[in-house]
């Protein structure tokens, strides 16, 4: 059903948060029976900021993405602010990029979580090449964890499109979750600001 009301309006699923899970084979066929390109989790399947777990999960994505790559999908994963805390000096974050398969598991960078915690999307860009086709685009606002229109934060938006080709970025998804008005402006706002962009 979801294929088809896609396709009536013209639009393309490109991808869906999901969480593994013990339904994890019923989550896999439905999505490439909609038509999605990208199975994404949105969430750690085992809790715990430590190194171990994030080893442990690193394993569980890897298995997810030969599951996903067999049903014709692609798996990413997203990020929100923890995965960049560290645990006996190192970025968990890192972790999950270094302990799994580069080929199968991709990245949905949401870089406002990640210029939040105070890292460089082009860090990572640079160190991680080609592992992020997937964005949450948005802007922070300047004094507090809260989005906010585009041009109006802290994230420089022309600088990380210019080096979209490093992460290696198909598609984008605005993403905007708190608003001072009324939030069609904002759409607005959004996307006049991103056509007159030259990306």
């Amino acid at each position: 059903e979801i294929k088809q009301v896609t396709k009536d309006l013209g639009l393309n699923l490109r991808s869906g948060h999901v969480h593994i899970d013990k339904d994890w084979q019923r989550t896999v066929d439905e999505a490439s029976e909609s038509g999605q390109q990208y199975l994404v989790c949105s969430s750690l399947p085992s809790r715990g900021q430590s190194i171990e777990n994030y080893q442990r999960v690193a394993e569980t994505f890897n298995t997810a993405a030969e599951g996903c790559q067999k049903a014709n999908l692609i798996f990413a994963y997203h990020n929100h602010e923890y995965e960049f805390e560290k645990d006996s000096g190192k970025v968990l974050y890192d972790i999950l990029l270094t302990d799994t398969n580069p080929d199968l598991v991709k990245m949905e960078l949401d870089l406002g979580w990640l210029i939040v915690t105070g890292n460089d999307p082009l860090h990572y860009f640079e160190k991680y090449p080609g592992r992020f086709p997937l964005w949450h685009l948005k802007d922070m606002k300047k004094d507090k964890a809260e989005s906010t229109e585009f041009g109006k934060g802290r994230i420089d938006i022309p600088q990380l499109f210019k080096n979209s080709g490093k992460s290696g970025m198909k598609y984008f998804f605005v993403e905007q979750e708190e608003y001072a008005g009324d939030p069609l402006e904002s759409v607005k706002h959004n996307i006049d600001f991103l056509n007159k962009l030259q990306y």
